[in-house]
């Protein structure tokens, strides 16, 4: 008996679990796809909706997001060794109760356009979704076997994009004209969000059993502090896991970066319309969507090391300024132009899922310490939506929206450098590591 509650997969293997989606968590996947398309309802317009709210104050913006950063860091960090501690079933509960009383608070304090209150509540807020959705990757990592392990995380970042931003960018494309547009429309699609959350949540809650979710999963032996603190003292004493959370860090913080500076020049600057920026988000994440699976599938096959190397770092650096670029060389406004620059965009979103793999990296630097490598990969995957807005809020007064992504192209740079430390021996087979 207790081999079948500790290891689900003794069952045979359906199709799903072939492709890389363990069956007994089948419907943990459709929930964070729902649940973060509710979440990335907001993230191609509320950095101008807030700043229409806070009036004259509409410079805290940056600075409010770049905290609300360091919450989803913080977050990203307890979802691991919170779920090593009591089960990530229990972690992803946390998650939704906090996102959904923070949003209405935040929502409320939007309509008083009191800085503190909006800066408070979005922060808190913040805690949320990485709580439920790395709670589950962590789960992921605990049931599927090594041989399938980049195609599963590829499956959950398929479901994690497919909800932020594009389908919560789709939603809101639909949702703010259907609710009268502007800044009133805005706010009952935030409202509306609500919803999707908390179907996403129910969806995992009652569509989910494996036990192994409910149940501690560090060793007796390991105190709370000791189980909390693991992540930490891991990233102090292995530099190689330090190389693999500042790596995962650089990976998407130009995607947040960009959601922060693009909505004014594509949905303004250049000649486009809000709309457009919005179907633009879609179809660019869309593309990694589709990607994100099929990368995971190299990296099994081909090398994780050599996928993350070459089509996750050296290509999204490529794929980025393309993006940048191609925008401001065609025709201000012309339908032909927003195709191009959408063409570009796809680029850069196709080659960020070849960073993937490094969710099968990281527990893999230290097989006997996995969850609180997993802690730290879940951190850096938070953090880099932090350190995305505080590039932005550093660079942007001095070097402008160029230079901002320029500095990100440099963050690549080091990125790249840096996946010298990254061999694991579960990777030494798929190919030749240089």
């Amino acid at each position: 008996m207790t081999a079948l509650s500790t290891r689900p997969q003794v069952a045979p293997e359906t199709w799903l679990d072939r492709i890389g989606i363990p069956h007994v968590l089948r419907w943990g996947f459709i929930a964070v796809l729902v649940f973060m398309a509710g979440n990335g309802v907001e993230s191609n317009f509320i950095a101008p909706h807030m700043a229409e709210a806070l009036g004259s104050r509409a410079a805290l913006v940056p600075t409010i997001i770049t905290v609300y950063g360091v919450a989803v860091m913080v977050a990203s960090y307890l979802s691991g060794a919170l779920s090593d501690l009591v089960g990530p079933r229990k972690v992803m509960a946390l998650g939704f109760v906090l996102w959904v009383v923070f949003e209405v608070l935040f929502l409320l304090s939007l309509g008083t356009g009191s800085a503190a209150a909006i800066f408070a509540t979005y922060f808190f807020r913040g805690l949320g979704y990485p709580l439920f959705a790395f709670a589950f990757l962590v789960w992921v990592n605990k049931v599927v076997p090594v041989k399938r392990k980049g195609t599963a995380v590829g499956w959950f970042y398929v479901m994690f994009t497919g909800g932020l931003p594009t389908f919560g960018s789709l939603f809101a494309l639909i949702a703010i004209p259907g609710f009268g547009g502007g800044a009133s429309g805005e706010t009952k699609t935030l409202w509306a969000s609500i919803a999707l959350v908390t179907i996403g949540f129910a969806i995992v809650w009652f569509g989910v059993r494996e036990p192994g979710g409910s149940k501690r999963q560090a060793p007796a032996n390991e105190s709370t502090a000791q189980v909390l603190t693991g992540g930490v003292r891991l990233l102090a004493k292995e530099p190689r896991v330090l190389a693999g959370f500042v790596v995962r860090l650089i990976n998407t913080a130009p995607q947040y970066g960009m959601f922060v500076i693009l909505p004014a020049v594509i949905g303004g600057e250049l000649g486009w319309s809000q709309t457009q920026w919005l179907m633009m988000t879609v179809i660019v994440f869309a593309s990694n969507i589709a990607f994100n699976a099929v990368f995971g599938a190299i990296g099994d096959k081909w090398g994780w090391l050599r996928t993350v190397r070459w089509f996750g770092i050296a290509g999204s650096a490529l794929g980025l300024l393309a993006w940048w670029y191609v925008p401001h060389m065609v025709a201000p406004g012309s339908d032909w132009g927003y195709w191009l620059s959408v063409l570009a965009g796809v680029i850069f979103g196709i080659l960020l899922a070849g960073f993937v793999p490094m969710g099968a990296i990281m527990p893999a630097l230290t097989p006997t310490h996995q969850g609180a490598a997993m802690a730290m990969y879940t951190t850096a995957a938070g953090g880099a939506a932090f350190l995305g807005a505080a590039v932005v809020a550093v660079v942007l007064p001095w070097g402008g929206n160029t230079g901002v992504v320029w500095a990100f192209v440099a963050l690549y740079g080091v990125a790249f450098a840096l996946t010298k430390f990254l061999k694991v021996p579960e990777d030494s087979s798929r190919g030749h590591q240089h």
